[in-house]
């Protein structure tokens, strides 16, 4: 009995050394590598969808909100790529962009600057003043540039500070501009007068200002149904300042609404949000931030300019037509 023990014992150790052999075989483990199931591929910010679901997340967006990523075109600074996302939800829209590593692993969201421009480079390439109602010195040190609606009262309340403040404390400093962004959706008649006032500054640009602040100080009396009827009416008042049948026609086949359009085109392109948004040499202030905050930016900015100019910087973003005597 103990003799045949000894024989299975010798048989099973002989066959755990053989079945050890057998594993240490080379190829051995590349066998069991192929039978082993392939890792999931690695997500990438460059697929859309990912991207999508990462913004939905980073945002707290949920399906009511519609997310439109857009293709990615070069970043401005080596390994990236840009994308943009565009978002709504009814009358609200916003849009980010964020900086996509080549690999798709990494995403940078936030401003570029280059150290060796102007920091509002990007804002002051895309406001275009040329054909704007203006007020104030030509080739002004600074440049306000102000994005309204008629029918905002923050705009009413911003646009009376400024008519109070600004030319009387900077007489040849300061150079402003208007631009019409009406929020139709949410101010039925606000287009209509935007229409209307470039049809006045068509025919007198000096009279576009009065336009200016009548609209603002009887906005509360403006409705949808009588807006035209309270246009009208100001017209006549007028004298002879604006030609009443030149305006009727104007207004009523709404002659300047490419114009308005244009504009408006150019607030969404500088990703404007909110109004009223103000632009001081590219500084953008978003909202009635009161005259005191105003008035800081452009001292800041008269200031500045006084050695920008001499370092071949332009001031902001009035144009001129070409001419050797534009200098």
């Amino acid at each position: 009995m103990r003799a045949l023990v000894s024989r299975l014992a010798v048989v099973i150790a002989v066959g755990a050394a053989l079945v050890l052999v057998a594993q240490n075989r080379p190829g051995a483990g590349a066998a069991k590598k192929k039978a082993a199931p392939a890792a999931s591929s690695t997500k990438s910010a460059l697929d859309k969808a990912t991207l999508e679901a990462y913004v939905r997340h980073l945002f707290l967006w949920g399906s009511p909100v519609k997310i439109e990523v857009r293709d990615p075109k070069p970043a401005p600074f080596p390994g990236f790529l840009e994308v943009q996302v565009h978002a709504s939800a009814g009358d609200a829209v916003q849009d980010e962009v964020f900086y996509v590593s080549k690999d798709g692993q990494k995403i940078v969201r936030g401003q570029v600057y280059d150290i060796k421009d102007n920091p509002f480079r990007q804002d002051l390439d895309k406001l275009k003043t040329e054909f704007q109602p203006s007020l104030g010195t030509p080739g002004a040190p600074v440049v306000v540039v102000m994005f309204s609606d008629f029918q905002c009262p923050f705009c009413k309340d911003e646009a009376k500070m400024i008519r109070q403040n600004l030319l009387s404390t900077y007489p040849k400093e300061v150079r402003l501009y208007f631009k019409d962004f009406p929020l139709e959706q949410i101010h039925p008649w606000a287009k209509t007068a935007a229409v209307a006032g470039r049809c006045i500054f068509r025919q007198n640009p000096a009279a576009f200002w009065d336009f200016y602040d009548w609209v603002f100080e009887h906005q509360a009396e403006i409705t949808p149904q009588n807006v035209k009827e309270k246009l009208v009416q100001y017209v006549s008042s007028k004298g002879s300042q604006i030609e009443p049948l030149q305006f009727g026609r104007c207004l009523e086949t709404r002659a300047t609404l490419a114009e308005v359009e244009k504009n408006i085109a150019e607030a969404k392109a500088l990703q404007i949000n909110s109004i009223p948004t103000l632009f001081v040499n590219g500084r953008r202030l978003v909202g009635n931030h009161g005259w005191t905050v105003i008035r800081q930016a452009i001292d800041y900015e008269i200031d500045y300019q006084k050695t920008a100019k001499n370092a071949g910087e332009q001031a902001c973003c009035e144009l001129k037509i070409p001419s050797p005597m534009n200098r």
